[in-house]
């Protein structure tokens, strides 16, 4: 969910600013991303590597995902919508990591579209983890390590109860994967957009579902 500070920037108004109209985006998305049909949606919210912002920016980031989960809880229950955490959100505020753990365990159940949420997510750690798990279960003798296939390390990612990823959105131009779903992406189809984050919406998403279905997906056949 690129371009909420150039949003900002654009009109002359601080970044919060921008990141909480980028927070409206998503409200808006996952919304449409409902009433479409979708089994699941993924969004980068946090990306391990955004610890380097300004300190004032990360407490902003934090301080409206306290808001959005709090405000949107009875929501996401009304609606059917389960929520999913993946990355090492665990790390974050004490406060915040059970204010995401009840809405986790509340939503557990929901049957709806799955609005998987990225926190303090990097792909390549994502993978370090599934593989050290790995192997420490090779060390135990659970698995024999000549016997690991892709569906093992499936199995160990965050990701193991999502469906395969289909479509990976881009927004605000930017043209690359910058560590997100990085297994996952393997025969996902790219969608690049130079629209900033908080100006996208259910029309946005659709046109990207267009884009998508006009496509002819071959897997690496003919």
């Amino acid at each position: 969910m690129d371009g909420n500070g150039r949003w900002a920037a654009k009109r002359g108004v601080p970044r919060f600013i921008g990141h909480k109209q980028g927070v409206e985006a998503v409200r808006t998305t996952v919304r449409a991303a409902r009433d479409l049909g979708l089994e699941a949606l993924t969004l980068y919210a946090f990306s391990s590597e955004n610890w380097k912002r300004p300190e004032d920016e990360v407490a902003d980031l934090m301080g409206l995902l306290r808001h959005f989960i709090r405000a949107d809880v009875d929501e996401f229950i009304a609606n059917n919508v389960r929520l999913k955490i993946i990355g090492n959100y665990k790390v974050l505020a004490p406060d915040l990591v059970e204010m995401i753990d009840d809405v986790v365990r509340r939503t557990a159940h929901n049957t709806g579209t799955t609005l998987a949420i990225a926190l303090n997510y990097g792909a390549q750690d994502e993978m370090l983890r599934a593989v050290q798990s790995l192997a420490r279960a090779a060390a135990k003798g659970e698995i024999d390590p000549a016997a690991i296939e892709t569906a093992h390390i499936d199995a160990a990612l965050d990701t193991s109860d999502l469906p395969p990823l289909d479509l990976m959105i881009r927004t605000s131009g930017e043209q690359r994967l910058s560590n997100f779903l990085l297994w996952q992406a393997a025969y996902a189809e790219l969608y690049f957009t130079d629209m900033l984050w908080p100006d996208f919406d259910g029309a946005a998403l659709k046109a990207a579902l267009e884009a998508f279905s006009a496509r002819e997906r071959r897997f690496g056949g003919r």
